[in-house]
C-alpha cells in the first residue's frame, strides 16, 4: 500500500464519488483492491471467503442505526482488539467520532435516492501532526456463512465499524497488519492526543491505600477532562478478565454504601470503575460483577441513584481495591485542546541535497541531518536534531511526546518494527539561541522503547531548555514528531545554526573569535542582623550585551543560579557581574537603588565552556562582594 495515497485531501473523496456516479458505476478501490493481498500476508484466508457490498449482505444497509455507541462493535476473527478498544472509547464521545467519520450524513445511504450511492466512504486518521483522508470501497470480506469476517455491528444492517476497520487495515497494509498492537497507538490516531501511560505497582497499591487513592483521584481528574483511559492485563488470571487483552474505562465513580450493603452498621464510601469489554462480554466474577451478592442487595433505583449503571453490552463495575490487584497496565489518552508550539514534522536523511519530498524536508548531510544516538554515544549525540523552549514562569509542569511514523504497513515486506526512540532534556543558557556544542546539565530524560510515542511528564524551573530527540542508536533514521503541552504558553523552534545569527549591526564588526560561559551561582551577606533583606537582582555584561536575573524578593542570600553564554570579539575586555538592589519604600534605609557589589573576571583566564573554573577579582573602584560565587 501507498502510504501518500492515504494523504489525499476530502476533495479527492469527492472527486472519485462524482467520477462514479457519471459513470453509474459502484466505485472500486485500485489501492486496496478485494483480494488476498489486503487480507493477510502470512496465513491463508479461510475457505468460502468472498468479498461482498453491504446490499448483497442484507436488504437496507445504513452506516448508523440508531446512532453510534459500544454495542456496534464486535471483534471477529481478527486479533486487533487493541483497535477495538480504541474505537469504543471513540464511540463514547460525537466529538470524536465525528472527525473520524467526517460527513457522516451525507456518506449515509439515502433510500429514497439510491441512484446517488456510489460505493465510496472515507475516514480521518491523525498521523505525525496532521489528519489523513483515506478513502475505501464497501467490498467487504465475508465468510463461508455469510457473516463479516472481521468487525462487525450487533446490527446485522448497521455498517460502520465494518467500514472504519476497512479504511484502518489499508492505512496500515492489510488487515492482518493489525494483528497485535497497543490502544495507544490507536487512540492517538483517533484523536491526535497524548498516550500517557501511568504506572501501576500492584504490590505497592495492594498494601498503601493512600497510594490507592492517589491512582484513583488521578483517573478521576483525567476523566472528568473527557480523556480515554484503557487498561490491561500481563498475567493469567481465573476471575474471568483476559490476559494481554485491552479494556476500556468509561466511568469512574466515588459512592456512599449504607448498612444493606455493609452488613455492618454506619456508611463507608467505595471507589468504583467502570469498564468495557470491546469483546462485548462481561466476564468478571469478582464482587460487583453482574451477578455478584453485592447487586442483589441493591434495587435498580438505588443503583441509578448511586450512578453504578450499565449503558452498553460489555460493561461492568469493579471495586477500585480489586482492579489495582489485578489490571498491570494503565494509558491514558489525553485530548489536547490546544498545542501550545506547533508540531514541526522533520526527516532525518543522510541523503546530500536539500527541497522538499512529498511534503517533507530533506535536509544536507552535515552536523545537523546525522542521526547521533542516545546521549551514551558522547561523540555524535550533539549532531541529532535540537529543539529549544523556555519556562517564564518559576517553574512549569510540562508534557513532551516524541512520535514516530508508523511501520505497521511495512509488515507485509518483513519490517515493520518500531524503532527504539527516547529524548533528553538539556538545561541551557538562558541567552542561548544556537545549537549546543557541550552538555552541561541534564534536566530530564526519557526512556528508551521500541514504542510509536514516548513521554514524559515533569516539573521544570525557570530557565531555557533544549529537547534532543534521538534513535537509541547513531545512524538509525526516521520521520519524528515532537509536541510539547504547557499550561502557559511556550514556544518550541529547532536550532539550526552553530553560531547566533549576527544582527545587522554586528555584521560590520569582527566575527567572535571566543566562546565564553558564565555560571553565577549565589551571593550571601546581602543584609545585616536585624534588618529586613532587600529585593534584588543581578546583572552580567560582556562586550555589548548583557543578562539581567529575575528579581529575589527579601533575600539576603539569593541563589541566582544564572547560566550565561557570550559570543566574544574582544576577548581582551573584562567581563562583569553587578548585584543591584530595589528600594523598599517602608524602609528609610533603601531609599535609593544602588549597586551593591560589583565582580570582574579575569580577562586571562581559560574559556569556562572547557570545564575550567575561573578566577574573579575585585574592582576596588567599586563595592566588593565576597560572598558572591561564580565560576
Amino acid at each position: 500500500n501507498d502510504s501518500s495515497s492515504s494523504k489525499k485531501n476530502p476533495e479527492h473523496f469527492h472527486k472519485l464519488r462524482r467520477a462514479c456516479l457519471r459513470r453509474g458505476a459502484l466505485f472500486k478501490d485500485p489501492l486496496f483492491p478485494a483480494t488476498d493481498q489486503s487480507l493477510f500476508y502470512k496465513r491463508q484466508p479461510p475457505p468460502g471467503l468472498t468479498w461482498k457490498r453491504p446490499r448483497e449482505i442484507c436488504k437496507d444497509p445504513r452506516l448508523f442505526v440508531d446512532g453510534i455507541s459500544t454495542r456496534d462493535l464486535h471483534q471477529g476473527s481478527l486479533g486487533n482488539c487493541w483497535m477495538v478498544a480504541a474505537i469504543s472509547c471513540l464511540a463514547s464521545e460525537p466529538s470524536l467520532w465525528k472527525k473520524v467519520i467526517p460527513d457522516h450524513l451525507n456518506q449515509e445511504w439515502n433510500p429514497k435516492r439510491p441512484d446517488l450511492y456510489a460505493g465510496i466512504f472515507h475516514f480521518r486518521f491523525w498521523r505525525l501532526g496532521r489528519w489523513m483522508d483515506v478513502v475505501v470501497d464497501d467490498r467487504l470480506p465475508v465468510s463461508e456463512d455469510g457473516v463479516l469476517l472481521f468487525c462487525r455491528s450487533a446490527t446485522p444492517r448497521e455498517f460502520w465499524s465494518a467500514l472504519l476497520e476497512k479504511a484502518y487495515a489499508k492505512l496500515n497494509g492489510c488487515y492482518e497488519a493489525l494483528e497485535g498492537g497497543n490502544t495507544a497507538e490507536a487512540l492517538i490516531d483517533f484523536t491526535g492526543g497524548v498516550s500517557e501511560p501511568l504506572s501501576l505497582d500492584r504490590e505497592a497499591l495492594r498494601l498503601h491505600s493512600d497510594q490507592r487513592r492517589a491512582l484513583f483521584q488521578t483517573l478521576t481528574k483525567v476523566h472528568e477532562c473527557k480523556s480515554l483511559i484503557t487498561c490491561s492485563i500481563r498475567s493469567v488470571l481465573e476471575c474471568g478478565l483476559v490476559r494481554g487483552h485491552a479494556y476500556g474505562i468509561t466511568a469512574v465513580r466515588k459512592v456512599r454504601l449504607g448498612e444493606k450493603v455493609l452488613k455492618t452498621g454506619g456508611t463507608s464510601r467505595l471507589f468504583m470503575v467502570r469498564m468495557r469489554n470491546p469483546w462485548g462480554t462481561t466476564d468478571w466474577t469478582g464482587a460487583w460483577s453482574q451477578r455478584s451478592e453485592q447487586w442483589q442487595q441493591l434495587s435498580r433505583a438505588e443503583r441509578d441513584k448511586m450512578g453504578l449503571v450499565v449503558r452498553d453490552v460489555g460493561e461492568f463495575w469493579m471495586d477500585f481495591e480489586d482492579f489495582c490487584q489485578h489490571f498491570t497496565d494503565v494509558v491514558v489518552c489525553r485530548l489536547v485542546e490546544r498545542t501550545l508550539s506547533e508540531p514541526d514534522v522533520n526527516k532525518v536523511t543522510a541523503e546530500k541535497g536539500g527541497g522538499k519530498v512529498n511534503g517533507v524536508w530533506k535536509v544536507e548531510l552535515d552536523k545537523r541531518s546525522r542521526c547521533g544516538g542516545c546521549i551514551n554515544h558522547r561523540d555524535t549525540f550533539l549532531h541529532n536534531p535540537q529543539f529549544m523552549f523556555e519556562v517564564r514562569a518559576k517553574e512549569e509542569e510540562v508534557l513532551i511526546c516524541l512520535q514516530q511514523e508508523d511501520r505497521r504497513m511495512w509488515r507485509k515486506n518483513g519490517k515493520g518494527e518500531n524503532l527504539p526512540i527516547g529524548f533528553e532534556v538539556l538545561k541551557v543558557e538562558v541567552n542561548r539561541c544556537s545549537r549546543v556544542q557541550c552538555v552541561v546539565e541534564q534536566a530530564a530524560s526519557s526512556i528508551y522503547m521500541d514504542s510509536r510515542s514516548v513521554t514524559l511528564r515533569g516539573t521544570l524551573a525557570l530557565g531555557r531548555y533544549v529537547v534532543l530527540p534521538t534513535t537509541f542508536l547513531p545512524g538509525v533514521t526516521g520521520c519524528f514528531l515532537l509536541r510539547l503541552f504547557s499550561h502557559s504558553r511556550i514556544s518550541l523552534r529547532e536550532l539550526r545554526e552553530d553560531l547566533p545569527s549576527p544582527s545587522v549591526l554586528h555584521c560590520l564588526l569582527p566575527q567572535p573569535t571566543v566562546v565564553t560561559t558564565v555560571y553565577l551561582r549565589r551571593a550571601s551577606g546581602l543584609s545585616l542582623p536585624k534588618q529586613t533583606a532587600p529585593d534584588v537582582y543581578a546583572v552580567v555584561r560582556c562586550e555589548n550585551d548583557n543578562v539581567r536575573t529575575r528579581v529575589f524578593k527579601e533575600s539576603g542570600n539569593p541563589e541566582f543560579n544564572l547560566r550565561t553564554i557570550f559570543y566574544r570579539r574582544y576577548p581582551n575586555t573584562d567581563i562583569s557581574v553587578e548585584v543591584w538592589h530595589i528600594p523598599v519604600p517602608s524602609h528609610a534605609a533603601h531609599k535609593h537603588t544602588g549597586l551593591m557589589g560589583f565582580l570582574c573576571i579575569d580577562r586571562y583566564t581559560a574559556e569556562v565552556c572547557c570545564g575550567t573554573r575561573s578566577s574573579v577579582r575585585l574592582d576596588s573602584r567599586r563595592p566588593s562582594l565576597r560572598g558572591v560565587e561564580a565560576s
